[in-house]
C-alpha cells in the first residue's frame, strides 16, 4: 500500500515540557490505522499538531507531518489551510458540541464545499449535503437536511459530522474518539459505519481510541502511545497475538475474553506519569514487571523487533501476551 501520511519524530511540548515525543508511523491510502493508548497518553495531541490545530501555548518542536511532497509543518497557513478540511478530514470526540446549534445541518456540512470550492453555490452545496446525509445513514434527508443539530440524537449528530468530514473527497480521515458520549449500540453501528466509508472510499482512516476492542475490529495496523511516546507498532493481528512491548501486553490482559478458559484480569498498576516529572529512562519503568537497571537509566528507542513491528523496550524479547498473568501469580 502506498503511504498517503508519514508521521517522522514529531513533537510537541508546552514550554520545555514535551506532551509528544518522537512520534512516528505512516498511514497508508486506503488504509485503516489504529492509535491506541489510555487517557492522556497523546493520541489526540498527535492528531492535533498533525492538522496544526494545537492549544494556546504547545507547539511543534521537532518532526515533520509529510503529505505528498509537503511538509505540514513547515506549510504556510494559508497552504496549510487548504489541505485541512480539503484533503485531510477530522471527525471530533463530541459530534453534538461540535455543531453549531443556530446552524442548520445541511448549511454546516456544506461550508468546507463552499470554501474549498467543491460546490459551485449553496444550492449545489445542499444537494450535495442532502446525498452525504444518505450516504451516512441519515433517514429522509431531504427534509431533516434543514433541521438544526439540537433535532438530532447523538448518533445521528455523528453522522452529520462524518458527512461533514466526507464533504470534500478527503484523501485521509483522523477520526478522533468518534463513538465516546455514544451509547454502545450506537457505536457498533458508528465504528461499523466508518469502515465500511473507508473501505468504499478507499480512504485513509486514523483511528484514535482507548479501546483495544475496537481496534481488532475494525484497523489493519495499530500504535501504542504511552506517556506522549510510540512504544510499539505492527498489524493487528500480531499486536494482539504476539505482543513485544509491557504496556501493550497489559492493556490486552485488561480486555474480559467471552471465549477460552476464564482467567483473571490484571490491571495495570499505577497511573500514567505527570509529563512534566517524566521519569528518567524508560517512561513505563515504574509500572513494569520486567523493569531492570537498565530501563530505570536509560531510554528506549523505538527499534525493529520482527519484520515490520517495531517496540521501545529494552527486554522485548521477554515480552508475550501472558506476561501480567505471570507477574500477579
Amino acid at each position: 500500500m502506498m503511504a498517503g501520511l508519514e508521521i517522522r519524530g514529531l513533537t510537541a511540548a508546552i514550554g520545555d515540557v514535551a506532551l509528544v515525543r518522537d512520534v512516528s508511523f505512516t498511514v497508508a491510502v486506503g488504509e485503516c490505522f489504529g492509535l491506541v493508548g489510555e487517557s492522556g497518553s497523546g493520541k489526540s495531541m498527535t492528531v492535533k499538531a498533525i492538522l496544526g490545530l494545537l492549544p494556546p501555548g504547545v507547539r511543534i518542536t521537532g518532526g515533520q507531518v509529510m503529505f505528498g511532497d509537503d511538509d505540514l509543518v513547515a506549510l504556510p497557513q494559508a497552504k496549510l489551510a487548504r489541505i485541512r478540511g480539503r484533503r485531510i478530514a477530522n471527525i471530533v470526540q463530541d459530534a453534538v458540541s461540535a455543531l453549531n446549534p443556530v446552524y442548520r445541518v445541511g448549511a454546516q456540512i456544506g461550508e468546507a464545499m463552499l470554501e474549498h470550492r467543491v460546490a459551485r453555490d449553496r444550492a449545489d452545496a445542499r444537494a450535495r449535503a442532502v446525498q452525504l446525509m444518505a450516504q451516512v445513514g441519515i433517514p429522509a434527508p431531504e427534509r431533516r437536511v434543514d433541521d438544526y443539530p439540537h433535532q438530532f440524537s447523538g448518533g445521528m449528530c455523528q453522522r452529520v459530522v462524518i458527512a461533514s468530514a466526507l464533504s470534500c473527497a478527503p484523501e485521509i480521515i483522523l477520526a478522533d474518539e468518534p463513538t465516546t458520549a455514544l451509547d454502545v449500540t450506537i457505536q457498533d453501528q458508528i465504528l461499523r459505519l466508518l469502515v465500511q466509508l473507508q473501505d468504499d472510499l478507499g480512504l485513509g482512516l486514523v483511528l484514535v481510541t482507548h479501546d483495544m476492542g475496537v481496534v481488532a475490529q475494525t484497523c489493519q495496523r495499530v500504535a501504542v502511545m504511552y506517556a506522549g511516546e510510540i512504544v510499539e507498532t505492527c498489524a493487528t493481528e500480531e499486536l494482539f497475538g504476539a505482543p513485544r512491548h509491557p504496556y501493550t501486553a497489559g492493556l490486552l490482559a485488561c480486555v474480559p475474553r467471552l471465549e477460552g478458559p476464564a482467567r483473571r484480569l490484571s490491571p495495570i498498576p499505577g497511573a500514567p506519569p505527570d509529563p512534566a516529572r517524566a521519569p528518567q529512562g524508560c517512561r513505563f519503568h515504574p509500572r513494569c514487571p520486567l523493569a531492570s537497571d537498565l530501563c530505570r537509566q536509560t531510554q528506549p528507542v523505538l527499534r525493529e523487533v520482527a519484520p515490520g513491528h517495531v517496540a521501545r523496550c529494552h527486554h522485548a524479547d521477554r515480552v508475550d501476551a501472558g506476561l501480567w498473568e505471570r507477574a500477579d501469580a
